[in-house]
């Protein structure tokens, strides 16, 4: 059972090879097991490649399978039209196709299974590749919101400088009215005389006009760190935002892209593996002998062709003889007086006709 299933994967002619030796008959199976298995491998392969794409476990079978049932079909097309030759130039000549074609299968079903033996390597470059486009993604919206809080921050240092000035210059009216009353400074008379009440009442204007500036500067800068607050929630919103499709960066392009920058030759041994596993069964055929199968196969095609050719040549004598006899017949007929003289009255009415019609026609004109 399991190998007459094998053969008709193999794409044989079921009916022939019956009627061939045994060994004739495993060859095929073999050759449809490879096949078979083969098609099995690119359904295991495209459902993990569609499965990092779809991230559905059903959607990903289902299409797996299609995409297995084409592969086979591929397979088995490529493996039945292979047909022996009585040279081993035509035979590559006629396989070379349909081994470019193995090639791209193979390129097809093994970049997947890459994909999944390598998964551990693969994400650790993810996980690099994420940590560099987090700090770059951080970086590029700071660029945003960074010279605006910048230049706020430079208005808070401006009004706070307001401030400072307006203390040291009360604080200068202070020690100048202190030292007239103590009389180390001014006109050096120790007192609280006239020159102290206007430098006191200078000092004074001062420090009134710096408590007012207080109290205006310190409601300008909480109206500042408010806007320079909110900056920064908005900064925040916008990397918590953004860092989502930076965490979803793990699609097939991207893993194929991070497969490639790993080391190539454990993937090219894998692509050789595939590649030598899909073109197997063509050059099976191509090197092994011409054996029992193929020559009944020969003798079947070619006594249909025989025949097919007998059946054209038959008809090509059929026409060929039927003109012959016609032409014959239809010059013994030109050569008899009774038929002339019938086809000149006709010829003679239709004339006459023909001139009756074209008078009528010129008075309807007139």
């Amino acid at each position: 059972m399991l190998k007459q299933f094998f053969i008709v994967c193999s794409g044989a002619d079921t009916a022939i090879l019956e009627s061939c030796s045994n060994g004739e008959q495993n060859k095929y199976a073999g050759i449809g097991a490879t096949v078979f298995f083969t098609a099995i491998m690119a359904t295991i392969a495209a459902s993990y490649a569609l499965y990092t794409v779809f991230d559905n476990y059903y959607t990903a079978a289902i299409f797996g399978i299609i995409w297995g049932l084409l592969i086979f079909n591929l397979d088995r097309f490529i493996v039945s039209t292979i047909k022996k030759r009585n040279s081993v130039i035509d035979e590559f000549i006629q396989a070379l196709p349909r081994i470019i074609l193995a090639v791209i299968i193979a390129v097809v079903i093994s970049k997947p299974l890459e994909l999944k033996i390598f998964q551990k390597e693969i994400d650790q470059v993810l996980l690099e590749e994420k940590n560099a486009m987090t700090l770059n993604n951080q970086t590029q919206i700071a660029e945003q919101y960074t010279p605006k809080v910048e230049g706020l921050n430079n208005d808070i240092a401006v009004l706070q400088n307001q401030v400072i000035q307006k203390e040291t210059e009360v604080n200068a009216l202070y020690d100048t009215y202190i030292s007239e009353a103590e009389g180390t400074a001014g006109t050096k008379l120790l007192g609280k005389g006239p020159v102290y009440k206007e430098k006191r009442e200078k000092h004074d204007a001062a420090l009134a006009e710096l408590n007012a500036l207080k109290a205006e500067n310190k409601s300008k800068i909480a109206t500042i760190e408010a806007e320079i607050l909110q900056l920064n929630s908005n900064y925040a919103n916008k990397v918590a935002t953004t860092q989502p499709i930076i965490d979803g960066f793990d699609g097939l392009m991207a893993r194929v892209n991070a497969l490639d920058k790993l080391p190539w030759l454990p993937s090219f041994f894998i692509f050789l593996l595939f590649l030598a596993i899909e073109t197997s069964p063509i050059f099976a055929k191509l090197l092994s002998p011409k054996g029992e199968y193929d020559y009944k196969l020969e003798d079947s095609e070619t006594a249909i062709k025989t025949w097919v050719e007998q059946k054209v040549n038959e008809r090509k004598i059929l026409l060929t003889t039927d003109r012959d006899i016609n032409n014959r017949v239809y010059n013994d007929i030109a050569e008899e007086d009774d038929l002339y003289n019938y086809k000149r009255k006709k010829a003679r009415e239709l004339m006459q006709h023909q001139a009756d019609a074209f008078i009528n026609h010129q008075k309807n004109v007139l």
